[in-house]
């Protein structure tokens, strides 16, 4: 779930709906028990004793490192002001690109301009007009001048507000309308007649005039709010192309409003009537959210936002929010804010507790199936930016945030949340078992209790482990690689979105990846270095994968032959077989098919298709349980890639397709395979890692060959394309670190695509090993594979697009080639029976 977690933290947020900071003259004026509360006057006493205040008073004191408590908060704040450069207040508004700005609140002259907040954000600050603000202003105005009658006061209004409101949607400056008529009249909007607006304007003015009012604050006559809101709606309707959003003040708000008329229902025919006018619902709409939620999803012109629920809701309310507005809602009508105002403390709660509610929701729905990983950060990017950045047509670049420390979740809640979950759907497991491939691709573990883990979750901490910086550079007896120290240490932090059942009872596994102790990523982690290649492509080239393995593995029977049904007469192995199904199917692992292979005792599992990162997870999985159950028959199962000198060797080839939208285009995925037929000498140093991995290199054995080659449906070939982008890589065995081979050939590719790689290479249709000389290079045949590991390594260490910082990563190559090479003096002097028992007994 890191790419996840990831997406929601360094997602830039554009506040659709703020209003502006006060200046320092007037921040005395309101109380700041106002940033988590509508309440008013004495009904704020209450307030501390609210979830959202307790909340807010935790999380402000954590940020600035004082007692929890309000009145050291209050007073921690009070310093902050005092440093230099608003640098409290860039904090506070750190994540949000930029603001569209309501600034029709009540005392202009005591907040400061909105183009003044430019200086908070990474973007240029918009406006959003308020209607009823421009029309309380023309009529104070109106009533200050001697040369308004009763008889044209009407006519000026309409003039002067028509004018004022088509000049705004010409200003660019100004990005949208918003309405609190949910307030005045509530959301029941009607329509009057011109001849009942004019007599209703006239009795207002008169009224005023006869008072001696000269200061007006606000229309609380429904037909003139009515005529107000359908006269903007016109003006609206009416302008070109790009039609400026309407918002509504909808659902929550002080004691002001009447509650029950403040439910977006009440707008459907207005909604009706204005079909071509873009409509945002504010805040939520809370406790109206679901309505929300279904007039968005039916209306093509209306749009959802859930803003001000943060943080003036409990975390528990503020996640029902986020799950009733998804139950109907596309998230590409979903946009967000803060309603924020006067304090910039409301601006930093809420960031923080949108991410908090989003972090534990959206992992909820992909845990569940209900999402996948790409449609939920499709999701983060909707609601905190896109949605808006379409809708209001700021044609903002979507650039991450830097992944400083302040913007990352301080909390794994998160994994509590998926660990709570998975141990109600597995009471009986005690045990957790955080994995690691390391460079010999040995797999290696730690095993933590239960009862710790949680501990830990539930005190904030990651689950993690110290270990040793040595562990990626151990050779498999546990000596070190030439310049290697025991010095330094790495935190092991597992990665709870992969945890699975298994491989024994009362365990679980999940895969793990390394972190530096200030908690930045270690470029040599193995698991690391295949995310970061996956979403390189994916952010570079546009391209997503599928890879499905062919896991084969002969756990010991008497010889048979290939999808002979004889292999499958022992009631033995028949009844260990399906143990093996079962298990692998408990832990979420449903094999496409499983056969007999050709040589004794040798079976192969089809694994399913899934995204690299998951694919190798599952692989590593079911590796485990395969070795687990076989142990429990007396057998031992391995990985050996030729264990029979005269038989048929064990691979683990790896199919590979290129799922994003442009995958199947000939011109993209031949450039993907050139570029890995380019390296592929280099790659082999990876995908054959070990010296007994060339024993099965031989031509016309179904292994792929010696040659740099690739053919239709031809498994002679190093390369067999099965249809379109769906390609077969042949030569790879289980003794591979299959995060290393994996991101080495996406890698590869992602270079053949970058640089317009043609396919150099023919369809070779026989096995390259039976042409001659002419016929090969007629095929463009030409180079053979390494002929052995130290070959391969030499290839490794020459290839400029693998090694290096725009490659794997930096001293991948290096430190992989120090421990291959150690490796190989370590079994140098072993004899043929020594290394083939010394193999067999570690893979």
């Amino acid at each position: 779930m890191d790419e996840l977690i990831k997406a929601i933290h360094t997602n830039p947020i554009i506040d659709n709906h703020a209003h502006p900071l006060l200046t320092p003259a007037f921040q005395g004026k309101y109380p700041l028990l106002a940033i988590t509360t509508e309440a008013h006057g004495d009904a704020m006493n209450a307030t501390k004793s609210s979830l959202s205040h307790i909340r807010a008073v935790k999380q402000l004191s954590s940020i600035l490192s004082c007692p929890n408590n309000w009145e050291a908060v209050v007073s921690a704040i009070e310093k902050e002001k005092l440093k230099p450069d608003d640098a409290w207040m860039k904090r506070c508004f750190q994540g949000i690109e930029t603001l569209l700005v309501d600034d029709g609140l009540d005392g202009k002259e005591e907040v400061f301009d909105y183009e003044w907040h430019d200086r908070l954000v990474r973007g240029k600050c918009k406006r959003i007009v308020r209607i009823e603000k421009v029309a309380e202003e023309l009529i104070e105005e109106l009533l200050t001048d001697e040369g308004i009658t009763l008889q044209n006061s009407v006519h000026k209004f309409v003039q002067r507000f028509t004018g004022v409101i088509k000049n705004a949607i010409l200003d660019p400056e100004v990005v949208g309308f918003k309405s609190v008529i949910c307030y005045r009249a509530g959301l029941d909007v009607s329509e009057a007649s011109p001849e009942e607006f004019v007599l209703e304007f006239k009795d207002l003015f008169s009224t005023l005039k006869a008072r001696g009012v000269t200061k007006f604050k606000r229309i609380d006559r429904p037909i003139i709010n009515w005529s107000l809101v359908n006269f903007t709606a016109d003006f609206i309707q009416e302008c070109g192309e790009w039609k400026k959003p309407f918002q509504f003040h909808t659902g929550l708000g002080d004691n002001d409003i009447t509650l029950t008329r403040s439910s977006p229902a009440h707008l459907q025919p207005f909604i009706r009537k204005y079909p071509t006018v873009p409509i945002v619902l504010l805040h939520a709409s809370y406790p109206w959210t679901k309505e929300a939620g279904y007039l968005a999803s039916v209306y093509e012109n209306v749009y959802a936002d859930i803003g001000e629920v943060f943080p003036f809701l409990s975390q528990e309310g503020q996640e029902k929010v986020v799950r009733e507005i998804l139950e109907l809602c596309p998230t590409e009508k979903i946009l967000w804010s803060t309603d924020g105002h006067w304090f910039p403390e409301t601006f930093l709660l809420a960031v923080i507790q949108v991410r908090e509610a989003l972090e534990v929701v959206l992992p909820e729905y992909v845990n569940k199936g209900a999402m996948s990983m790409p449609q939920a950060v499709k999701a983060v990017q909707d609601i905190l930016f896109t949605t808006s950045n379409t809708l209001y047509h700021l044609s903002l670049p979507l650039t991450p945030l830097p992944t400083t420390l302040s913007i990352l979740p301080t909390q794994p809640k998160p994994d509590l949340q998926l660990l709570t979950t998975f141990l109600t759907q597995h009471p009986k497991t005690n045990f957790l078992r955080l994995q690691y491939i390391d460079y010999t691709s040995t797999l290696r573990l730690r095993i933590i209790p239960v009862k710790r883990a949680l501990d830990l979750l539930k005190k904030g901490e990651h689950l993690s482990v110290g270990i040793t910086t040595a562990c990626l550079g151990l050779l498999q007896n546990d000596t070190l690689a030439p310049g290697m120290t025991a010095t330094g240490e790495y935190k092991l932090v597992g990665i709870l979105s992969s945890l699975s059942p298994g491989p024994a009872k009362g365990y679980a596994s999940m895969m793990s990846e390394f972190r530096n102790l200030d908690g930045s990523e270690v470029s040599l982690c193995p698991r690391t270095i295949l995310r970061n290649t996956v979403q390189n492509a994916k952010s570079t080239q546009g391209l997503e994968f599928l890879l499905g393995d062919t896991y084969i593995r002969p756990p010991g029977s008497e010889g048979h032959a290939w999808n002979s049904a004889r292999a499958l007469h022992s009631s033995k192995i028949l009844e260990m077989l399906e143990e093996i199904y079962d298990t692998l199917s408990k832990a979420g692992i449903e094999l496409e098919q499983f056969h007999p292979e050709g040589a004794s005792g040798q079976y192969e599992f089809v694994l399913p298709p899934l995204p690299p990162l998951q694919a190798v997870g599952m692989l590593v999985y079911a590796r485990e349980i395969i070795t687990s159950v076989a142990a429990s028959h007396g057998l031992r199962a391995t990985l050996h890639p030729k264990p029979f000198a005269s038989e048929p060797g064990t691979a683990s080839h790896a199919h590979l397709s290129i799922s994003s939208p442009s995958g199947d285009e000939k011109e993209v995925y031949e450039r993907f395979y050139a570029g890995i037929l380019t390296h592929l000498p280099s790659i082999l140093a990876f995908a054959y890692s070990n010296t007994v991995s060339y024993d099965r290199m031989k031509d016309g054995c179904w292994a792929g060959g010696r040659w740099v080659a690739w053919g239709t449906q031809n498994r002679e070939t190093a390369l067999r394309k099965v249809e379109n982008s769906h390609w077969e890589f042949k030569c790879i065995d289980g003794l591979a670190n299959m995060y290393l081979a994996i991101a080495a050939i996406i890698t590869a590719g992602i270079y053949g695509v970058a640089n317009e790689r043609a396919l150099g290479l023919r369809d070779c249709t026989v096995d390259p090993a039976s042409l001659d000389e002419t016929g090969r290079k007629k095929l463009g045949i030409t180079r053979m594979l390494p002929k052995d590991l130290s070959t391969a390594l030499e290839e490794l260490e020459s290839n400029s697009v693998l090694g290096g910082k725009d490659g794997l990563g930096e001293g991948v190559v290096e430190r992989y080639v120090s421990v291959k090479r150690a490796e190989m003096g370590l079994m140098a002097p072993m004899g043929v029976h020594q290394k083939w028992k010394w193999v067999i007994e570690r893979y």
